[in-house]
């Protein structure tokens, strides 16, 4: 499988926070940003407008949340 590279900028605190998540759930970062992409809904071919699924899957797909924050 070839890979690609994401950059990503978020506040340190964000960051910590994903280490932490990832961390208490024995992951990396990495493999918990996949299994997001990997639950997003597949575009439909022939659909033009791909951005308007990412934002609607982005404002509809909840972020885990830990229970010791």
């Amino acid at each position: 499988m070839k890979t690609g590279r994401l950059n990503l900028r978020i506040s340190e605190n964000r960051l910590n926070k994903l280490k932490a998540y990832a961390q208490n759930r024995e992951k990396t970062v990495t493999h918990l940003i996949e299994d997001w992409i990997d639950s997003l809904p597949s575009q439909k071919s022939g659909d033009s407008d791909a951005r308007g699924l990412a934002n609607a899957a982005l404002s509809s797909t909840p972020c885990p949340v830990n229970p010791a924050d």
